[in-house]
């Protein structure tokens, strides 16, 4: 058992930390409490009573330690303070006060209570005791509520906070998508009071379901990142889990009420000395917080709102404009190109863009309900609006008008309820039950906004160096997309009088999808022989797609599917020193929908299209431990087996893409890509005209088009399926770490994470044979099928690692530092970038665009070191003063350098980018990207505020603070992530990322 001996620094510490406990940082509400009460000599203090009172709400819960000497406590408000008091019939009591649990912790109390006639009562305070270093399993990081008030988040997103930690790497010069360990941004999860806020069909970048974060951040408590947990409640990811749970109401009426401000004078206006031309725009962000009892001791309320009025910056323009990226086209040409569309098409493709305004409005309220002693409930609504507008096409070699851009957005609404239950000293349940809708939009800028409607088509004009793209862009021509998520979850915990937490439960997750995704409704013309053909009205290729049915709804991807989560898991001391944690999760999924199945794939294939996922599942077995090896030093480790996170929308092409729904007819077939005819040529007869506009090129279809649609004649697209075995992809990851407190209260750790990917999801195109090889070594391939993609499992297993040192201390004075410092080498066999099978095919590096070899991530970063420094000082009598600093430098990311003739390579080449393919002896992702170092800032002073017990405060947030102090510092330079061999200069800058920008703050809390 429990030894007094061992009540020593890193005991202590352990036991007001974090907890020896694997308990989930994440996919939970709540947090715990559990841990080993002795006598003496080290005897199970048994039928001590252990009593923890949540000071702000009085809530109280009550538990008698066992004859083993253990108790436990699981339903616990995150967050705190808490009083634990300790009363033995036959040992001095004992009450640590002050104690914070954060997000999902089993906050570990390990206590040797002293002879009574030694001492009546001891007391003591958790900021006596506490080093939250200690305690953890896996490799993980959790951020409370003063970091996430202080921290220079610009942003006003999680991200500016995960970041800190140098495993977490978010794309600050994109979308914000994190990358964990060097992992695709689609393979993590995001949970919210235990629901999902990940991104579950697949469309964003940034992970989320929304434009942005979709609650407020003033509503959050805490976050936590875990990147290998080994607890079984863990799922539905396989890079890391990101979880955050939001305030509650209390005994007493409080609230903030705040507001940012930001726009072109507060951000930086010249880049290594080139002055660049941002725009003018203002942006104001605002909101508030409140939480009362509705109910004193027994029923609480709290909401957030946030609203934000910005812009969207544009950082492109033609050579001399003073954009910071120039791309090679002069402002006549794109004259021009204005001339020929107002005067010949009778379209206005609108401006050059520098800045577009948006919006995004958020709103959460939640109802904590004391029902008794022996239960708790909670009722979380979760509202977002939001949007941007962006690019479509924005390669450095191509240029796009306004009118080409389009809205993203999307409306979510979210309800959930839990229920916590104490039923007995040994056995406790949680209930969850949750559901999410979520509206999307793709708009095209210069549309009416509805799928089929008001758009004038796309045209693709080609000059020597770069295409310019006017119209609607093709992919949001007839593009609608809704779902709706329920979520199931029963967990219990039964607490063995013998020391051993057993935890089992049962989730089920259902998503029910609604995709419209048709191409080219509009039509797409490419113009190959520049601005003359344009003006001639000569395409080179002319697209028109639409529904065989004549309505568009029927060639939507309408499907839906049941996940299903089964776990059991033990939890023990093995020895005094030693707690291990070992259980099993079983994942299967479930569901009756299946695509349409075709005929002809049927007939040369030999099997069916129509497969699905039905039945497949996935054992996945988890282990850790934590070693207390010394005084001051502890050793963890875990191996486990993830799955999840692989986006829907891969699925969901397999249900648009079956040739039986939509058909697309191709110009060349009635001689207007072969130079035989002129779109102006008067004998074309224009049908499907959009009212109020002229029928032409743009605005209508051309009669042979639209009757080889009706009659279901045409090319189509490939077709996509599901391989019929299919198996779950999933990673097994092997962790080791050691956690050491130095004797002037440095804390080190440091963690090795080793990962195998397994069954990795993959492309390829099902119909090639290989035919040889040529002259230089690739492969030739022949094509007797009909075309497809379809979406497999590697056969490779890549290997990935990562090596991660930190350290932290505090100083009276006021200061904090965390520092650290990670190596990553990340590995997979197709880096499946985008929500399309053609894209994910094409858009990569390779030597054979079928193979499967495992290559270097596109998202690692493999050196990345990150600080973060805080000052607290009363500069003025009464007021605090808080500096705080995030520091980054990093390596670059990777990229491949490719040949420029990629299409005549192969004997078949279906959607092969020319620049896709490596030469014989080269590397996928084999280049790297410059470095980037960065410097944050944030400076808070506190102010009168108008009563007692309230605080006020103004704020400066520098972003970049470094090229705020020289512009050619602080520069993020990136590359497409294949780049032609010979290209003189492979990189540009990320203006959005690069330029300094500053916000100015105000706060009131009360």
């Amino acid at each position: 058992m429990f030894k007094k001996t061992k009540l020593n620094r890193i005991a202590i510490a352990v036991a007001m930390s974090v907890g020896m406990s694997s308990a989930a940082m994440a996919q939970v509400t709540s947090s715990g409490m559990s841990g080993q009460i002795v006598g003496p000599n080290g005897n199970p203090a048994a039928g001590t009573e252990v009593k923890v009172t949540h000071v702000p709400t009085g809530t109280v819960k009550v538990v008698t330690v066992n004859s083993a000497g253990t108790f436990n406590l699981r339903g616990l408000r995150v967050g705190g303070p808490y009083t634990v008091e300790l009363d033995s019939a036959t040992y001095a009591d004992q009450t640590i006060s002050d104690v914070y649990l954060e997000l999902g912790d089993t906050f570990s109390l390990n206590r040797a209570l002293e002879n009574e006639e030694n001492i009546e009562r001891i007391s003591v305070t958790a900021s006596q005791l506490s080093s939250t270093a200690f305690g953890k399993i896996g490799p993980s990081a959790s951020f409370d509520l003063s970091t996430l008030e202080n921290a220079p988040a610009i942003n006003r997103d999680l991200t500016d906070i995960i970041r800190i930690d140098p495993r977490v790497y978010v794309d600050e010069g994109g979308n914000g998508g994190i990358q964990c360990a060097g992992k695709s941004p689609r393979f993590n999860s995001l949970t919210v009071d235990g629901v999902r806020m990940n991104d579950l069909f697949g469309l964003n970048s940034n992970g989320y379901p929304t434009e942005r974060m979709p609650f407020s951040y003033d509503a959050i408590e805490s976050v936590a990142v875990e990147i290998a947990p080994f607890d079984v409640i863990y799922g539905g990811f396989s890079a890391c889990n990101i979880s955050a749970v939001s305030k509650s109401g209390t005994n007493e009426v409080h609230g903030s009420v705040f507001y940012e401000y930001g726009s072109n004078s507060l951000r930086g206006d010249s880049l290594e000395g080139d002055t660049v031309n941002i725009g003018d725009y203002d942006q104001n962000t605002y909101g508030f917080t409140i939480g009362a009892p509705l109910i004193k001791d027994k029923l609480f309320i709290f909401a957030a709102y946030e609203k934000l009025d910005g812009v969207n910056l544009f950082d492109r323009g033609a050579i001399g404009s003073g954009a910071v990226n120039e791309v090679n086209i002069t402002q006549d040409e794109l004259d021009e190109i204005v001339r020929i569309s107002n005067e010949l098409y009778n379209y206005d493709p609108g401006s050059i863009p520098t800045s577009m305004d948006h919006e995004d409005e958020k709103l959460l309220v939640k109802l904590d309900w004391n029902i008794s002693d022996k239960h708790r409930a909670s009722f979380t609504y979760n509202y977002n609006d939001g949007n941007n507008f962006t690019e479509s096409d924005g390669d450095s070699d191509e240029f796009e008008f306004s009118n080409h851009l389009y809205e993203r957005g999307a409306e979510m609404k979210s309800l959930t309820g839990v229920l916590y239950s104490d039923w007995t000293d040994k056995f406790t349940t949680e209930i969850r039950v949750s559901r999410t809708e979520l509206d999307n939009r793709q708009n095209s800028v210069g549309g009416d906004g509805t799928p089929g409607g008001n758009d004038f088509g796309e045209i693709q004009i080609y000059t020597d160096d770069v295409t310019v793209y006017i119209g609607s862009d093709d992919s949001r021509q007839a593009n609608d997309l809704d779902w709706n998520a329920n979520s199931l979850m029963f967990r219990g915990n039964y607490y063995a009088d013998n020391g051993h937490t057993f935890t089992f439960g049962y989730e089920q997750d259902s998503l029910d999808v609604f995709n419209l995704f048709v191409q080219h409704t509009e039509t797409e013309m490419r113009f190959y022989g520049g601005i003359d053909s344009f003006e001639a009205g000569l395409p080179g290729a002319i697209y028109y797609n639409y529904a065989i049915s004549g309505e568009l709804d029927d060639a939507a991807a309408d499907w839906g599917y049941t996940n299903h989560s089964a776990y059991m898991q033990d939890e023990f001391y093995l020895t005094d020193d030693l707690t291990v944690v070992a259980g099993l999760r079983y994942d299967w999924t479930t569901t009756s929908d299946a695509p349409a199945e075709n005929s002809d794939f049927v007939a040369e294939y030999g099997f069916s299209n129509s497969t699905n996922l039905d039945g497949v599942g996935l054992l996945q077995p988890r282990v850790g431990f934590n070693y207390t090896l010394s005084d001051s030093t502890e050793l963890r480790g875990g191996l486990g087996l993830f799955s999840g996170g692989n986006p829907n929308v891969w699925m969901s092409n397999n249900f648009s893409n079956t040739n039986t729904t939509q058909v697309g007819a191709r110009g060349r077939d009635h001689g207007y890509t072969d130079g035989s005819r002129s779109l102006f040529d008067s004998d074309i007869v224009w049908v499907n005209t959009e009212e109020g506009v002229t029928a032409g090129p743009g605005y209508s279809i051309p009669s042979e088009l639209d009757a080889d649609v009706d009659a279901g004649e045409g090319s189509n697209f490939e077709l996509n399926y599901l391989d019929p075995g299919f198996d779950m992809p999933s990673e097994w990851k092997l962790s080791a770490g050691l956690t050491h407190e130095t004797e002037s209260e440095f804390i080190l750790s440091a963690d090795l994470l080793v990962s195998f990917s397994k069954n990795q999801a993959m492309t390829f195109a099902a119909q090639l044979e290989e035919a040889g090889f040529n002259d230089e070594g690739y492969i030739q391939y022949s094509d007797d099928k009909m075309d497809a993609f379809v979406l497999t499992n590697s056969n490779e297993t890549s290997v990935s690692y990562s090596l991660t040192g930190t350290l932290e201390k505090s100083w009276e004075s006021g200061v904090r530092l965390f520092a650290g410092y990670t190596y990553n080498h990340a590995e997979d066999t197709q880096p499946m970038t985008s929500s399309v099978a053609f894209s994910n095919y094409q858009y990569r590096a390779f030597t054979n665009p079928n193979e499967d070899v495992s290559s270097l991530s596109d998202w690692n970063i493999a050196h990345r070191f990150t600080a973060d420094l805080s000052y607290t000082v009363e500069l003025f009598d009464g007021l605090n003063t808080r500096f705080n600093l995030y520091a980054v430098a990093q390596s670059g990311s990777p990229y491949s350098l490719t040949r420029d003739d990629g299409n005549s390579i192969f004997g078949y080449t279906p959607y092969i980018d020319s620049n896709s393919v490596l030469p014989i002896g080269g590397e996928r992702n084999g280049e790297e990207a410059p470095w980037w170092s960065k410097v944050d800032i944030s400076v808070r002073q506190d102010i009168p505020a108008f009563s007692e017990g309230h605080t006020a405060s103004i704020s400066f947030v520098v972003d970049n603070f470094t090229n705020m102090l020289n512009d050619n510092w602080g520069i993020l330079e990136e590359t497409n992530s294949t780049v032609t061999i010979g290209t003189s200069n492979p990189v540009y800058r990320d203006g959005d990322a690069s330029l300094w920008e500053a916000r100015i703050g105000f706060d009131y809390k009360f």
